[in-house]
């Protein structure tokens, strides 16, 4: 179900609304995840858990977010249970194409290295990558090129688009990547790094998260980069379902509602650790 940040009422009716578009004979089509899926009557969603406002763990240990609302919705319309399987951001892929989850939802930007192995539903939302840093001078930056000197050091998640950005358009920058954006976010309060790149909401969640730690990240994003559901290649008609689940969740406000939620308003930040 969605947090408690949305209304309860309002919740029902979206929910009651998606789950009206599952087929009822979705277990007879020639689909082996899909079939999976209804014979086990479970949706297994892999996601990252630190890669917030899309997923990350509430003070009481759950993992919260925009994606675990958006997969309760999907599994909801599918009418299943939902399983959420926490893997490190570079395990997520290889754990899709090895059928340990059905599909991936962490924040993951929709690019063609990625399509080669994998298929995408999307967007659902349009990120961009940005700076979280202490620096005046680096929080100034306008374009990558600002931060393209080799006295400057970089943090970013590793195996993601933001590192792909730092080693393609600031090779001269002093590159460390690690497993999780909290590491990140220590180095950066320990002075070990100059900035970490990473999406603009994790930047922007970040600075309201430690209001007295003189974060800055920038005013407009350096890149603009779809985000998307991974699904498996070999499953064209889970494909087509959670495409048309998508559009519908869109058409009907649900996503522009959670997008609300968890990019605009803060209060949820309030039952994080």
């Amino acid at each position: 179900m969605l947090k408690r940040w949305i209304r309860i009422s309002t919740f029902a009716a979206l929910v009651s609304v998606s789950a009206s578009f599952a087929a009822p004979d979705v277990a007879a089509q020639d689909s082996p995840v899909l079939d999976r899926i209804v014979e086990t009557s479970t949706l297994r969603v892999g996601m990252s858990g630190n890669q917030p406002p899309f997923n990350m763990k509430g003070r009481d240990g759950e993992l919260m977010g925009l994606e675990v609302d958006l997969a309760n919705a999907l599994a909801a319309a599918m009418k299943v249970k939902l399983q959420l399987v926490q893997k490190p951001f570079a395990d997520l892929l290889p754990a899709l194409e090895a059928g340990e989850v059905d599909m991936v939802l962490s924040g993951m930007t929709i690019t063609a290295a990625r399509s080669r192995s994998v298929s995408f539903v999307g967007p659902y939302v349009v990120s961009g990558k940005s700076i979280l840093t202490k620096s005046s001078t680096l929080a100034a930056a306008e374009e990558a090129g600002d931060l393209n000197e080799s006295d400057i050091r970089l943090v970013t998640l590793r195996n993601s688009t933001s590192e792909t950005f730092v080693r393609t358009f600031l090779p001269e920058a002093q590159l460390t990547t690690v497993a999780s954006y909290d590491e990140a976010i220590e180095m950066l309060r320990a002075d070990q790094t100059g900035a970490m790149v990473a999406d603009m909401p994790i930047c922007l969640l970040t600075v309201l998260r430690y209001p007295n730690e003189d974060f800055a990240t920038l005013d407009q994003p350096l890149t603009l980069e779809p985000i998307g559901i991974a699904v498996p290649t070999s499953d064209p008609q889970l494909l087509n379902l959670v495409r048309n689940y998508i559009t519908a969740l869109e058409g009907m406000g649900i996503l522009e509602a959670l997008r609300q939620v968890w990019f605009e308003d803060g209060a949820w930040v309030a039952a994080l650790p």
